[in-house]
């Protein structure tokens, strides 16, 4: 791969966040950018305004000629990869890479990067929460924040720099090189981008290892199958996590021996804290807990100061995140719960029976694995989106759904999620927990899930004051 990138035409593909930045980088380390975007809606139009302060030449609308006219091809993550425009990119043996590669060219910093089907925003987070607390400098960007790009200019030698990197991003890494990688499990998720094929989605989050060598680590969670299944015949030092099982022979790790969470590091046994003083709850926030522990460990935060962490984080906003309570019913906030397996980890959080609230673009999901927790956990489910009638579908003999038609085609649909939310207040007792928990992507209804979050949290708090 030519990084060598002076007086080379490249095009950046789609006018969003990571495609802005890497633009604007691109320029300015003297490359000559092109930028393309079949779609033309406010949220581009927006974007434009920065790509003419820097005399960056645009299209919006379709991929013209003059978007194969070039060296190197950049693509956002929300492009996806058998695009027409794309494919066409390939066949013409044009090189295709990410945003994250890109930046990951320019900078000489230390890099951890997270990635995983769930559970990743949590342990980032937190991650960033023990390097702030122990007066560490870091910046963090990718899946989470700010693109990588639009930092890399202003880099110092000491900043740490901190990804959350997805599958998406991942997918046209070639030379990309975290020192620590951690993968925090690969369950089915993006179904619908990699062809319903699970060894494809995995080879994709596997390429985290790619150009790792012996000197650098891998964090991985000894539990789930798939990710042990990718990490076999990896170059990197292995560093395990489990709730379940003890240190393996010879390994570095973290493990619980009765209440204790344990760190084995280099030869010597540490323990870190009893695991009910974490103040963020259930078996898949532990496994979070015990991953960014060894990340931190990693990077010498101290014990005291990684205890500290552990007992005052209070979570992710958007994760499993309490609202309110009114007329005796609870309302959870788990937008970011965009996978089945972030579905079940919320629904073995709560006690209560629950009011779900379930749908969105649906990714190919899978709904059999979660069956029996729904059963006994769930009163009744209200089924948003374009997914309501698989999920109708596949839930209705299980438990009560209820299908909520969309209103108009606006984003943020507000009134659509208004109705979800009436009905579930309709059908609820008191006791019940109406939760937020859609195991699908955003991008129906909303732009983010985020958005869709935070447009929840605001009609709650909307109808709390009359």
């Amino acid at each position: 791969m030519d990084k060598n990138i002076i007086g080379k035409k490249i095009t950046v593909v789609g006018i969003a966040r990571s495609g802005i930045a890497v633009a604007k980088l691109l320029a300015q380390k003297g490359a000559k950018v092109f930028v393309t975007d079949n779609n033309k809606n406010q949220s581009t139009e927006k974007n434009l305004s920065e790509l003419k302060k820097l005399n960056i030449q645009f299209e919006v609308g379709e991929h013209s000629s003059l978007a194969f006219d070039a060296n190197l091809v950049v693509i956002s993550p929300g492009v996806p990869p058998d695009s027409n425009f794309i494919l066409e990119v390939i066949t013409r043996n044009i090189p295709v890479v990410s945003e994250i590669e890109i930046a990951s060219w320019f900078c000489d910093n230390q890099i951890i990067a997270v990635t995983g089907s769930s559970g990743k925003t949590t342990t980032v987070t937190l991650i960033e929460r023990m390097l702030s607390d122990a007066k560490k400098k870091y910046i963090t960007a990718g899946n989470i924040g700010k693109a990588f790009s639009s930092f890399v200019m202003d880099l110092v030698p000491k900043d740490i720099i901190l990804l959350e990197v997805s599958s998406f991003q991942l997918d046209f890494c070639h030379t990309f090189h975290p020192s620590i990688s951690v993968i925090t499990n690969v369950t089915p998720n993006h179904l619908d981008r990699y062809k319903n094929s699970m060894e494809l989605y995995a080879n994709s989050k596997k390429r985290i290892l790619k150009n790792q060598t012996l000197n650098d680590l891998l964090i991985y969670n000894y539990e789930d199958e798939w990710t042990k299944k990718i990490i076999s015949n990896s170059t990197p030092k292995k560093i395990f996590f489990s709730t379940k099982s003890k240190k393996p022979l010879g390994t570095d790790g973290a493990f619980i021996d009765g209440e204790k969470l344990i760190v084995s590091m280099n030869g010597q046994l540490s323990e870190v804290i009893n695991i009910h003083e974490i103040s963020i709850k259930g078996e898949h926030n532990l496994k979070n807990a015990m991953a960014s522990t060894l990340v931190a460990m990693s990077l010498g935060v101290n014990l005291a100061s990684l205890r500290a962490t552990l007992r005052n984080f209070k979570g992710v906003e958007h994760r499993q995140e309490f609202v309110a309570k009114i007329n005796d019913v609870k309302f959870v906030n788990d937008s970011k719960a965009t996978t089945v397996d972030s579905l079940r980890s919320a629904l073995e959080t709560i006690n209560e029976p629950i009011i779900l609230l379930l749908g969105g673009k649906d990714k190919g999901n899978d709904y059999s694995a979660i069956n029996e927790i729904v059963k006994n956990k769930v009163r009744s489910i209200i089924a948003f989106g374009d997914s309501k009638e698989k999920i109708e579908k596949h839930f209705s003999k299980i438990v009560k759904t209820i299908l909520i038609e969309t209103i108009g085609n606006d984003k943020p649909n507000i009134l659509s999620m208004h109705k979800v939310l009436d009905k579930a207040v309709e059908i609820s007792e008191k006791g019940n927990t109406i939760l937020l928990s859609p195991a699908c992507a955003s991008f129906d209804w909303f732009n983010d899930y985020e958005e869709r979050g935070q447009v929840f949290k605001k009609l709650i708090y909307s109808m709390d004051k009359k």
